[in-house]
């Protein structure tokens, strides 16, 4: 999960960045970098400008005249403040009011309005919403509650609104994850895309550096393939941070004491590379605890956690501050060697030298993996890390459901992938991947493109739980009382597991 934080927390980590940004390094190695609050705030710009929305589709007049009863409608969506979605409002949006006559408001606001909001809406029947962002991880928990109109119902009671442009099949198999179990689909894929490790190929490659790691820990510098060797790495650029004077540190932290963000990171991107899957919850019991046949508290979560507390030693002083977008921004100002960043940050970082301070520096690679943990990834009894992504949904209450179709299907189209995914880093259609704009961005992002490709297969999104936030929102607090050193990792985990069966079972699973 990728969100952000209104906090005051993250207010103050936010100057923090702002104000170390601006201290010149005393090394080419790593450049003085633009404040991180404008890195992260900055709008995704499209790649080629604003669309002309007739070449986008094979025949204008039919949207026109498809549109003709609901010209000058206004239909209303939400969605989190994210390079995709800002890329959505910006320019995918004036392009269909161009082409229909239907006006789009596009609300982009943070991770806690873009869930709080519609799920609010939904509960009181208002209808403010008529499109709404819809992430992998929540699905099964509006399906539950019949939030979400089925839109393959919908084009069929509907067919004058049919795009012959428009074809389900030619998205990848990320859409399986809006269906319901006959197969009707519920949202329109966005953005899908991985959580790779991205590392700076200008440090990791420099001679005297990676002499100077040999000489000290008897191995070669490379990205790292274990998590022994990437707190080695942590450690090592921290020190040599310190030792040329420079703002640079070992890795980044997803570590907010007080946001969401962190508890995702531990379950959704470390926990799997030791071997913890589903978050520790044993799914045929719906226990969570290492007596009761889960794995939340076992040893091997609990070293996880402790891996992750321990690597804050050599983050950037707003680690505990920080949110994905606090990660993605500290990566793209150049204060870190290494890190977990979403990978809708991945091509902007490695291109745009507006917003970023290492473009061409930037390499991806796989996460580091404990002993057995690939193998048990290739049976397909775990994954790799977290496969991103969301959709665009019309909520069972929204009253312009039919201008909304056609919306829905306009951000469906092939036509309007491409510039998309450069804007966003996302990729949600097989054919997109072979555009020469894709290609052309793919050699500049050390094949970014190609990666969430052929390794996509090793990750996964989130566990199908109908339970997803209340679960979550119990474990938060023993997750941020580890990071902040106020509970060891041991006992934040052993009573983080009885809370999340206790939450269980008061919502009906488990005994």
């Amino acid at each position: 999960m990728r969100k952000q934080s209104r906090s005051i927390s993250l207010v103050i980590g936010i100057l923090v960045i702002f104000s170390m940004l601006f201290t010149a390094c005393a090394a080419p190695v790593a450049p003085a970098a633009a404040p991180a609050a404008d890195v992260a705030a900055a709008p995704a710009e499209p790649a080629a400008g604003a669309l002309d929305p007739m070449t986008l589709v094979s025949d204008p007049a039919w949207w026109a005249t498809a549109a003709e009863p609901y010209k000058g409608v206004t239909i209303t969506g939400i969605s989190e403040s994210t390079p995709p979605s800002r890329y959505a409002a910006e320019v995918l949006g004036p392009a269909f009011t161009a082409l229909t006559g239907i006006n789009v408001n596009f609300e982009v606001t943070s991770w806690d309005e873009m869930y709080n909001k519609p799920i609010k809406d939904m509960e009181a029947g208002t209808g403010i919403y008529d499109f709404v962002y819809i992430e992998q991880d929540i699905i099964y928990s509006y399906l539950a509650r019949d939030f979400m109109t089925n839109l393959t119902q919908l084009l069929a009671d509907n067919p004058q609104l049919k795009s012959a442009d428009f074809d389900l099949s030619k998205f990848t198999s990320f859409i399986d994850n809006f269906k319901d179990a006959d197969g009707n689909v519920y949202g329109i894929p966005m953005e899908a895309f991985i959580k790779p490790y991205l590392y700076r190929m200008d440090l990791f490659t420099d001679p005297a550096i990676m002499e100077a790691f040999k000489a000290e820990y008897g191995y070669d510098l490379a990205p790292a393939t274990t998590h022994e060797q990437y707190m080695d790495i942590a450690k090592f650029f921290t020190k040599y941070g310190e030792d040329n004077g420079l703002e640079l540190w070992g890795t980044t932290n997803q570590a907010h004491t007080g946001h969401a963000s962190s508890t995702y990171e531990y379950f959704e991107t470390v926990a799997p590379t030791f071997g913890i899957f589903n978050w520790g919850i044993n799914m045929d019991t719906w226990k969570a605890c290492e007596a009761n046949g889960g794995s939340m508290n076992s040893q091997t979560a609990k070293d996880a956690l402790q891996w992750r507390v321990d690597l804050l030693q050599y983050s950037p002083p707003e680690s505990t501050a920080s949110t994905w977008d606090e990660v993605a921004a500290t990566f793209a100002a150049g204060r870190a060697a290494q890190g977990f960043v979403y990978g809708e940050n991945t091509v902007w970082i490695a291109l745009d030298p507006d917003r970023s301070q290492v473009v061409g520096k930037v390499g991806v690679a796989l996460p580091p993996l404990s002993d057995g943990v690939m193998a048990q990834i290739e049976s397909g009894e775990g994954y790799i890390g977290y496969y991103d992504g969301g959709a665009f949904g019309v909520p069972s209450t929204s009253k312009n459901k039919e201008a909304a179709l056609l919306w829905e299907q306009f951000i469906g189209l092939e036509s309007v992938q491409p510039a998309w995914a450069i804007a966003g880093s996302r990729i949600v259609m097989e054919s997109t991947y072979d555009d020469p704009m894709i290609q052309e961005a793919n050699a500049k992002a050390d094949n970014y493109y190609t990666k969430m490709k052929e390794e996509g297969p090793l990750y996964r999104g989130a566990p199908p739980f109908p339970f997803h936030n209340q679960v979550r929102g119990a474990i938060d607090p023993f997750i941020w009382k580890a990071l902040a050193g106020d509970m060891s990792a041991a006992d934040a985990l052993d009573q983080a597991c009885v809370v999340a069966e206790e939450t269980m079972m008061q919502l009906g699973y488990g005994e």
